[in-house]
């Protein structure tokens, strides 16, 4: 974690930087009063850590303030940096043509201009992304499957992930979620993973919000990441009071016709949780004639086991949350968002995630809660 730590405060510090030389630069007038906008810098670098510190000593509408003040910059940032990155690069691009054909000056390229733009836009892409935010989309999807004998009555599946709720997502954005799984009459409610982020003693009412689902299969969940981040033993106990069954690296039969499969996340080891399962191994327990629904917070695909599930439901990515950040995590995550078709009948659904995780803002990535129709073939 103090790896994470400096890791996360010297790239965070480096883009403040870059921040305020173009500020700088823009309004030369300010070099005298620096102390303000590196005053201000410091602050935001810091509010992320502070959050959780007054968090942990149950301050929490402190601690929310600093949350949501801190992650909103923190959006805002990182967009005025993608779009000023992407000025410097039109800004090449014009040096170099201008170096062999005599170009006009193009004014949005001088300093204060191009700042004013960046910051203009980041600022108004912001706005709208908050809106995004709470913007929840159903995303429907028939998976036609022989394992359903013909005239067997169709399983809907409705997965939510990554809902981070915490200090900025709460009782108000779940009790909206509960009434559109309502809506939507689930046969099984599955978790991927991430459902809580730090501490959640203060979010009052929130499990039996959960709790009031009840579908007729059952709600199920496998961790996150961040939930391990959260401390293990709470985050279990928040999940099995909000009415799901925990599997970490375990099977279960559901119904007549289903096999849920569930892997704990590889943050597992990292906090000292030895003796994990092999995946292989416990799609190699599960009767042929199930359909084999494989629950697994990050969208990595073992190769050796395609075709051993029908359905990999996953999350993590956010798909960015932000634009262009979904570049980003495909360096590491190279996979769509939405339904993916492998090799031997196997597929992998990769959610865009359920809520947000730091900044309250999503940009060309939506919030969604998936539905999944699982229908008998007809031949």
């Amino acid at each position: 974690m103090n790896l994470f730590l400096l890791v996360f405060l010297l790239i965070y510090g480096a883009a403040h930087c870059w921040f305020v030389f173009r500020l700088m630069q823009a309004f030369p007038v300010l070099q005298t009063w620096w102390l303000f906008p590196v005053g201000w810098c410091l602050l935001m670098v810091a509010a992320p850590i502070l959050s959780r510190l007054l968090e942990r000593e149950g301050q929490t509408f402190a601690a929310s303030l600093a949350a949501y003040i801190g992650y909103s910059w923190m959006g805002l940032l990182f967009l005025f940096l993608s779009l000023s990155v992407f000025l410097e690069l039109v800004r090449l691009l014009h040096w170099s043509v201008h170096f062999f054909l005599r170009l006009p000056d193009l004014g949005l390229l001088a300093p204060r201009p191009g700042f004013l733009c960046c910051f203009g836009l980041a600022l108004l892409i912001s706005c709208y992304g908050w809106f995004e935010a709470g913007k929840l989309k159903v995303e429907q999807h028939r998976v036609i499957t022989s394992k359903l004998p013909k005239g067997a009555a169709r399983v809907r599946v409705v997965q939510i992930s990554d809902l981070h709720i915490g200090l900025i997502v709460g009782s108000q954005q779940v009790q909206q979620l509960v009434a559109t799984v309502k809506s939507l009459k689930p046969d099984l409610l599955v978790a991927t993973g991430d459902i809580v982020d730090g501490h959640i003693s203060h979010v009052d009412g929130v499990s039996q919000m959960l709790r009031e689902l009840q579908p007729p299969l059952g709600m199920v969940a496998v961790l996150g990441n961040h939930e391990y981040y959260a401390g293990l033993g709470s985050s279990r106990r928040f999940l099995e009071l909000s009415g799901f069954q925990l599997l970490q690296d375990q099977t279960t039969l559901v119904g007549a016709y289903l096999a849920l499969v569930g892997v704990d996340d590889p943050a597992a080891k990292r906090f000292g949780r030895n003796g994990i399962a092999d995946e292989t191994g416990l799609l190699d327990g599960i009767p042929h004639d199930r359909f084999v629904l494989l629950l697994k917070h990050r969208p990595v695909v073992v190769q050796k086991n395609i075709g051993q599930f029908d359905l990999q439901l996953s999350g993590h990515v956010h798909k960015g949350q932000i634009f262009p950040f979904n570049l980003l995590t495909w360096l590491n995550f190279p996979v769509r968002a939405g339904m993916n078709q492998l090799a031997g009948g196997s597929r992998l659904y990769v959610s865009r995630g359920t809520g947000t995780w730091g900044p309250p803002i999503r940009f060309l990535a939506p919030p969604e809660l998936t539905v999944i129709d699982l229908e008998p073939a007809q031949k």
